[in-house]
């Protein structure tokens, strides 16, 4: 793609050049003001496509440390003082121009067939010079090769309006010439002001028309996006610098959230080739959300945990109980100190009429070290688990029985089967009772983890 734009800036440079000796021998030929005109366009031309090529070889250039944007406004402050250039010679002409007419001194004038020859041909290379950089520009999103095409298009149509002025000379009319060149200067003027007009929205950073429309709409299609809550874009060179703010469900896990900005980038990546993204995640809070989500999300942003939540609802009045679990070498003061905290963050989401309730309990250790416990223990725990079994009448088959002996004491974990049918209430009910029975049997043991499947 650079390569491409080098190659057609280079060739602008060389059919600037050639044009330019050309005018510039047959204006003073033929002592027309309307080709000197036009040969000081082209010599503009000229300087300003080897500006272009110099900056499209700098506008590639990749991000730095000091230009953390890329390089490509170096295109815009090549367009501009192109844009200069341009209204330069217009105003050099029109002064010259309106003083022969005004004067009513003509000029002589040789409108000979070299002058018509050479018209003519600038109209033939700037039809198709203009037309294979417009199409480079528009597939690379080059300002500076835009530019380009927009001088070589003005020149195309001031070259007609010479040739105009030309064949007036041609039938008597002296002033022809002179009005040719206001007109070239004019045409100069128009495509000036266009230019310039774009070149200065880049460099303000002036968002791209519909750009903001278009990326919300892209956005707020992703599944797990609730809003979009700030878009900003700038278009530098062929690139556009996107900062998107979007709203998610606050209840959502961390890794759900990155997927969810994952999918912005790659959809808008898409849609919107050569976007440079910036994509801000913001928790919101749904209207849908449960008491339990609440409860969940401040505790969660209280760096809390928290289990065995129950919510009622008395006479229009909110009952929450909830299990924190704290480290188990924290002061009591300190413990409930916490829980203080957390009942008092809940109040003021819910309502400070609710009624917040804390049982505090140690976290159990992480990472402590253990090892398996002899063959004897554990056969001696499992036929344990057996005998205590049938005072459920619902658990079955208890398998996979592991101990495993810790500083703090046994810990041991069971498999075991019930009806499929039975809810998870009573499932659960039932093996807390067999977990408890077995630590009243054995005091050695410190915590049991019962694993419930259906029965085949």
């Amino acid at each position: 793609m650079q390569s491409e734009k080098e190659k057609v800036a280079l060739t602008s440079i060389a059919a600037s050049a050639a044009m330019t000796i050309a005018k510039a021998a047959v204006g003073i030929s033929t002592g027309s003001l309307a080709i000197l005109s036009e040969a000081g366009h082209s010599l503009i031309d000229f300087g300003a496509t080897v500006m272009t090529y110099a900056a499209v070889r700098v506008s590639g250039k990749p991000a730095d440390e000091e230009h953390h944007y890329g390089h490509g406004k170096i295109e815009s402050v090549t367009a501009l003082a192109e844009t200069a250039l341009l209204f330069l010679l217009s105003g050099i002409v029109i002064w010259e121009g309106i003083k022969r007419i005004v004067e009513h001194e003509p000029h002589i004038v040789d409108a000979n067939y070299w002058a018509f020859g050479v018209i003519a041909a600038s109209i033939v290379i700037d039809f198709f010079r203009a037309r294979a950089l417009t199409r480079t520009a528009k597939a690379t999103r080059s300002e500076a090769l835009e530019a380009d095409a927009l001088h070589f298009s003005s020149d195309m149509w001031a070259s007609a309006a010479v040739l105009i002025g030309l064949c007036g000379v041609r039938f008597g009319l002296w002033w022809a010439d002179a009005a040719a060149a206001l007109v070239v200067a004019i045409l100069v003027c128009v495509a000036g002001w266009r230019l310039g007009r774009r070149t200065i929205d880049t460099l303000t950073d002036t968002a791209p028309a519909g750009a903001a429309a278009n990326i919300t709409a892209i956005a707020a299609k992703v599944p797990g996006v609730v809003a979009v809550q700030q878009v900003r874009a700038r278009a530098v060179g062929d690139k556009t610098f996107i900062d998107l703010v979007v709203g998610v469900s606050r209840t959502l896990p961390l890794d759900r959230v990155t997927a969810i900005k994952g999918a912005v980038e790659a959809s808008l990546r898409d849609k919107m080739p050569g976007a440079e993204l910036t994509v801000t995640t913001e928790p919101v809070a749904l209207s849908n959300e449960s008491v339990l989500d609440r409860v969940m999300v401040i505790a969660r942003n209280r760096a809390l945990a928290v289990h065995h939540v129950t919510v009622h609802d008395i006479h229009d009045r909110l009952a929450i109980s909830l299990d924190l679990e704290v480290d188990g070498k924290l002061s009591l003061r300190a413990a409930h100190d916490l829980a203080d905290g957390l009942e008092n963050a809940i109040a003021a989401e819910l309502g400070l009429d609710a009624e917040v309730e804390t049982h505090i309990e140690p976290l159990e250790p992480q990472g402590a070290s253990g090892r398996e416990a002899p063959p004897e223990r554990v056969k001696a725990v499992a036929i344990a688990l057996a005998e205590l079994a049938p005072e459920t009448r619902i658990i079955r088959d208890i398998h996979d029985v592991r101990v495993r002996e810790t500083d703090e004491g046994e810990i041991v974990n069971f498999h075991c089967r019930v009806d499929p049918e039975l809810s998870v209430q009573t499932a659960h009910e039932k093996v807390d009772a067999l977990e408890r029975a077995l630590r009243a049997r054995s005091p050695s043991i410190k915590r049991v983890i019962g694993h419930t499947e259906p029965l085949r």
